[in-house]
């Protein structure tokens, strides 16, 4: 399946029906008074967030939403039926922002919660609602509100537990292939990660937590190059970072502090969150290579996906900064 991150739609809620302009007549009556019914109400639009999607392709063939009119009422006071409403669902993870004025709307994050995007127009009063001490038989009913219209942009930031962050090639994807259920497609030469992937983590016995694997980054992604802030944006909701580096890289300190700055560039709160150091790849490690010494206090961990080496350790420091995370 195509992952698509963000996308525009226009979408219309219903018109509300109009009032109507009746007046009672029965054998016996044939001047009986005003009975004309109200409209009804146009359909609301609704957003709903949905843990089943995890992209916004559906919106990529469909960009128009509209929501049914309400009836124009009727006579013997019968009112018009309401409008049926329209719910659109999204990924979990979906800012909603106005194209107009750019604002944004609504941040869903929680499955199953539901927003009032656009509201339907209001049904048109009828005829028996305008009556008065002088003006016993009016032939006005109001008419029907009109919908609200608007033109609304989406754009989806992965809900993880974890981000996995590192150059091309840095052993992201054997990573998360190796601790979850996740498949990515896995070669020896840079960008074979082109959409970000999504893994669920088992800890203990009845214990999870979601990984995400982002595409590589590249010196320069805070200023677009690349997959640049195409992807950059969904490390921003992920609750512990782990950065990873290869032992093999030519200087693996200074490929890790690189990472780092194109983090800061782009977002400074970024470095604000819990983060661990990965260094991969410890199976085939150079005969040159050298301890790596961090200087800031972050944890390092010496791991190899394929032998297994540091794998447990790495998952109990993962599982223990997102428990504080939570807290």
């Amino acid at each position: 399946m195509k992952f698509v991150d963000s996308a525009r739609i226009h979408v219309k809620a219903g018109n509300g029906g109009n009032g109507c302009v009746s007046f009672r007549r029965e054998k016996y009556v044939p001047k009986g008074g005003p009975d004309g019914g109200d409209g009804g109400r146009g359909g609301h639009v609704y957003l709903r967030a949905n843990a089943q999607l995890s992209t916004l392709l559906d919106f990529r063939y469909k960009k128009h939403y509209e929501a049914d009119r309400g009836v124009h009422g009727q006579g013997s006071k019968k009112a018009g039926r309401t409008g049926k409403d329209v719910v659109i669902n999204v990924p979990c993870g979906t800012l909603v922002r106005d194209v107009a004025s750019g604002s944004l709307l609504f941040d869903l994050t929680e499955d199953g919660q539901e927003v009032l995007l656009a509201e339907g127009g209001h049904g048109g009063r009828g005829n028996p609602h305008f009556t008065t001490s002088t003006r016993q038989a009016p032939r006005y009913a109001e008419p029907g509100g009109k919908g609200q219209e608007l033109e609304v942009e989406f754009e989806l930031k992965l809900m993880a537990d974890v981000g996995l962050v590192g150059f091309p090639n840095a052993g992201k994807s054997t990573l998360i292939s190796v601790l979850s259920s996740a498949r990515p497609k896995i070669a020896d030469y840079p960008f074979t990660t082109l959409v970000p992937n999504l893994g669920i983590v088992r800890y203990g016995e009845y214990k999870s937590f979601v990984m995400a694997d982002i595409p590589g980054i590249i010196e320069g992604a805070a200023e677009g190059r690349g997959l640049g802030l195409q992807f950059l944006r969904h490390i921003e909701r992920t609750k512990v970072l782990a950065v990873l580096v290869a032992c093999d890289t030519e200087d693996p300190l200074a490929e890790y502090k690189l990472l780092l700055d194109e983090l800061k560039r782009f977002n400074p709160e970024l470095l604000d969150k819990p983060r661990i150091a990965v260094l991969t790849k410890m199976d085939v490690i150079p005969e040159e290579f050298t301890p790596m010494m961090l200087g800031d206090g972050t944890p390092l961990f010496e791991i190899s996906s394929v032998t297994g080496q540091g794998l447990d350790g790495l998952r109990d420091a993962l599982w223990t900064r997102i428990v504080a995370s939570r807290t």
